[in-house]
């Protein structure tokens, strides 16, 4: 998942993860160097050991959050969102009195970049930091720094610098195509934040801009927030399967992979159960995106949210939806038979299908069916054989090795935390990925990527290094074993490594576009195709190994395996499918012709086919509204181009190198810097110009 950066405009485009950094671990080091470093260690071994923890070094300067020397304690947060604020009113100065030209779009990539070092090292702060006076006051710097991002945005004497570049048409003429649509993404930033308005309207889209940023934070908080119930409502049987907490039981989740039924059931209804102030900050959330959508000159939030995307705009996405929809209707609908007739086998006093029961019933089809048990596959999977498993693979296909490098004093939050340096074969350091991939209280149970900064070409010809966290949840170590993966564990290492990779090698003039910093529907292309990957036997018999044994997973594991995943994968995505269009219809036409919990109703009985459950309100779980809101369709659209790559390049071969190169030439090198499209299809021409010549050679 790209945890999608809050800031629009000189924040963060839709980077999907929060964003930013560069050198030798640390952002004052600069980049100078894409040395080799001695301190450097192979990644598998690292990440089978326990971690050294901090140096022994008793008298040393404590370093900082990803060696920031501000960041040493929580008020560093305060020090260091004011020498960017400072910064700021240096750069629009110099923006409004330089002529027009390419120094106008590098100095407005500088004033973004100043601004995003802070607001997104802060935006993965405020939600990861074990200590909560880190979090407090990174939650302070993301609203000081939105705040002021909002005002630039209707900065009218800053807009006009811009303005007058791209109405040169000689100028305009003189730009190379990256500068120009870097220059364009930046005029469009203005435009939907309500340049154009006047006065008294710029400060109300100001106003409404910092109260979604509030809302969207609060929102967020909500959705993980638990629910208790009185102990004596619950059957006595089932009380030890959660959480006590005196005369009460606290339901965290919904506990899907419960084999007995009225656990997950109990889970189900009591999780869901609905919470007046979360629904009341969803509304205010919707209609505060639709009023400035409308003040902007949009008719709905989605049309402004889908503007620059593949999509396109909200009626594209419908009708792509529909479409999907009555394709997978027919199989959904096999699918829901198979888990009722199993369901039935299992629990024959009730068989009809729930929507707390398709995750435990298809898993329980799969393991008879293919006896996938996953005990059976974790011990080849110790997360140093999965480590090194994407090691080869990055390497064979792109000429990248990852490194173990450690971490200086302070530099990060939790002592399990790796920290890896992402190396190119001629072109030397390419960045660094801090790993934060080990369970603990208070941390989100999500598999995210962040960018912590991104790259750009810097005044004096030096790169600046990129710098991103990968946060997963994985579980910790044993005194008798390493940390051993589920399949499905591995598959989302490699998902979000596929991030990671695009902010490597996403290597861009200017940070607005670095890597993920591009339309969300084509940002998880890279993830998603990474995922074929970690499915093919090819890929996976080059790591997969028992820790005690050395002993390889055996091919007829790895193929019972792939075809397990076909076992109701129409029902899991006509669930996605429903879930996209309810984003669709939360963003469309307001106001909303109901209430959210009856347009949920309305929305999963006709994209979804499962009964919806009384005084059940999911939508205030859904925490993708926040950073995906009228974007969700993305992991649908996204899946069908990484197929379409997957099968014109990697299928006969995944270690293909040239295809490899081609890969990141086309699509990844770009980031954001280029429209999504144009990509995709000049990326099919290539592949059926290099299919044609390959068949040529073939048959002479």
């Amino acid at each position: 998942m790209l945890c999608v950066g809050r800031l629009g405009g000189f924040g963060a485009r839709a980077a999907a993860l929060p964003p930013r950094w560069a050198g030798q671990g640390s952002l004052q080091a600069g980049i100078r160097a894409r040395r080799v470093s001695t301190s450097w260690s192979p990644v598998g071994a690292a990440f089978n050991v326990k971690p050294q923890g901090s140096r022994l070094d008793l008298f040393g300067e404590r370093r900082g959050l990803f060696g920031v020397p501000e960041l040493s304690a929580p008020e560093g947060f305060h020090i260091a969102q004011e020498k960017a604020l400072r910064k700021t009113e240096l750069l629009v100065d110099r923006a409004c009195s330089t002529p027009p030209g390419p120094q106008t779009v590098l100095i407005f990539d500088e004033l973004s970049d100043s601004l995003c070092r802070v607001a997104d090292l802060a935006d993965f702060v405020k939600i990861a930091h074990p200590e909560p006076a880190f979090r407090e006051a990174a939650e302070e710097a993301c609203r000081s720094i939105g705040t002021m991002v909002e005002k630039l945005n209707t900065n009218v004497d800053l807009y006009q610098s811009l303005q007058k570049l791209l109405a040169d048409k000689n100028l305009v003429d003189s730009l190379d195509p990256e500068t120009r649509r870097v220059a364009e993404l930046f005029l469009f930033d203005f435009e939907i934040s309500g340049i154009h308005l006047d006065q008294e309207k710029r400060k109300r889209a100001v106003d409404l801009n910092v109260k979604i940023l509030d809302l969207s934070s609060t929102f967020l908080m909500g959705t993980n927030f638990p629910n208790k119930i009185e102990k004596h409502l619950l059957p006595e049987h089932i009380r030890h399967n959660f959480t006590s907490a005196g005369d009460h039981i606290i339901i965290d989740g919904l506990h899907a992979e419960a084999p007995d039924d009225l656990v997950r059931e109990a889970a189900y209804k009591i999780f869901l159960y609905p919470n007046a102030a979360q629904l009341k900050c969803l509304e205010e959330l919707l209609s505060s995106r639709d009023l400035l959508a409308k003040l902007v000159g949009y008719s709905t939030f989605s049309h402004r949210a889908l503007q620059g995307t593949i999509a396109k705009n909200p009626e594209t996405v419908m009708q792509f939806l529909e479409k999907l929809s009555d394709k997978l209707s027919e199989r959904t609908l096999k699918d829901f038979e198979m888990i009722r007739e199993m369901k039935m086998k299992l629990n024959p006093q009730n068989s009809e299908v729930m929507p707390w029961d398709p995750p435990y019933y298809s898993g329980v089809i799969r393991a008879e069916r293919y006896n996938i048990e996953p005990s059976l596959y974790c011990p080849f999977f110790s997360l140093g054989a999965c480590m090194e498993g994407l090691n080869i693979l990055l390497n064979r296909l792109l000429g990248i090795s990852l490194y173990a490098e450690q971490p200086a004093k302070g530099e990060v939050w939790s002592e399990d935390v790796r920290k890896l340096a992402v190396v190119h074969e001629s072109e030397g350091l390419l960045g660094y990925i801090y790993c934060d991939f080990f369970q603990r209280a208070d941390k989100p149970h999500q598999d995210c990527h962040f960018t912590i900064r991104g790259g750009r070409l810097k005044e004096d010809g030096d790169y600046q290094l990129p710098v991103v966290v990968l946060m997963l949840n994985l579980p910790r170590s044993s005194r008798s074993s390493p940390t051993l993966l589920t399949p499905g564990m591995m598959e989302n290492l490699f998902h979000e490594m596929g991030h990671a990779m695009h902010s490597m090698l996403g290597r861009t003039r200017y940070q607005h576009v670095t890597g993920t910093r591009c339309p969300t529907d084509f940002a998880e292309v890279p993830s998603i195709l990474m995922e074929y990957f970690a499915n093919d036997y090819r890929v996976v018999n080059q790591f997969a190994r028992h820790y005690q044994t050395g002993q390889p997973l055996p091919k007829n594991m790895v193929s019972r395996l792939c075809e397990s995943k076909k076992v109701c994968a129409a029902a899991d995505m006509q669930l996605q499918v429903f879930y996209a269009a309810l984003d669709q219809i939360y963003h469309g036409k307001h106001p909303l012709r109901n209430s959210t919990t009856d347009i949920l109703k309305e929305t999963q009985e006709k994209f979804y086919g499962l009964p919806y459950v009384p005084n059940t309100a999911w939508q205030l779980r859904f925490s993708h509204l926040v950073g995906y809101g009228a974007k969700y369709y993305s992991y649908l659209m996204s899946r069908a181009v990484a197929s379409m790559v997957w099968k014109e390049c990697f299928l006969q071969d995944p270690f293909n190198r040239a295809a490899g190169e081609r890969y990141r030439k086309e699509m990844l090198a770009h980031g954001g810097g280029r429209e999504p499209m144009l990509m995709v299809e000049e990326f099919q021409i290539l592949a059926f110009s290099h299919s044609c010549i390959q068949q040529t050679f073939v048959k002479r």
